[in-house]
């Protein structure tokens, strides 16, 4: 019995590599805020109120730090859903803002995908209020229309953490990419240090020890 040193086509894609994930471009990414609205954001319980509110508007700085195009949404504004954040707005006075009257996935909403789609972006940067209707169900729509989906967990929220979970876990078995707010040091330090504490009070605590020599010699066994 002879056997053929061909390896078949089929066998060469499966042993093929495979890109593990996919790397944010800046020049072909847009931010969505979806449903960051005060009357909202008094439902999340899956954060802490000032957390959370640290997570929207470091959501929506995003756009400004990286020069993204940037869609603001909101969900019956007119209603117990209440406005979006007013520290969102004056982030962006000049970006497009759909207000929606009914539409619970903001894809539904025409006016809201005419807006996407000027964009002219395929990566798309994601965050809303709930994490399971506003966020999970407009990640889906896209993943389905052929968009590159980055759902922001930390600017995501609802009622409870069983629900975070559970709508993470439907979109990242969609293809949604899962993140929270970036890493960086250039432009991104002065952003962690202001919505991301902790990272900055250890930025901080560098910088002090380095200019005031406050470095104790017992320290260098840490190192």
């Amino acid at each position: 019995m002879r056997f053929s040193s061909a390896i078949p086509a089929f066998l060469l894609a499966i042993t093929a590599p495979v890109q593990a994930w996919n790397r944010l471009d800046k020049d072909n990414a847009a931010l969505l805020v979806i449903d960051h609205q005060v009357g909202l954001s008094q439902v999340v319980r899956d954060f802490s109120t000032n957390d959370f509110r640290n997570n929207m508007l470091g959501h929506a700085a995003l756009g400004n730090i990286f020069d993204l195009p940037t869609v603001l949404t909101t969900s019956s504004d007119g209603g117990p859903n209440g406005l979006m954040v007013k520290e969102i707005m004056e982030m962006h006075p000049n970006a497009t803002f759909v207000r929606r009257q009914g539409e619970v996935n903001a894809w539904d909403n025409a006016e809201f995908r005419a807006a996407v789609r000027a964009t002219g972006k395929k990566q798309l940067i994601i965050g809303g209020i709930v994490t399971e209707v506003c966020t999970a169900f407009l990640a889906l729509s896209l993943i389905d229309e052929g968009y590159e989906v980055y759902a922001n967990t930390d600017a995501s929220g609802t009622f409870d953490t069983r629900l975070a979970e559970d709508a993470n876990r439907r979109m990242e078995r969609a293809g949604v990419t899962l993140m929270g707010i970036p890493p960086g040091l250039n432009e991104l330090l002065p952003f962690l240090d202001k919505y991301q504490f902790a990272y900055g009070l250890a930025a901080r605590h560098h910088a002090g020890a380095l200019q005031n020599g406050t470095l104790a010699a017992v320290e260098l066994g840490l190192i």
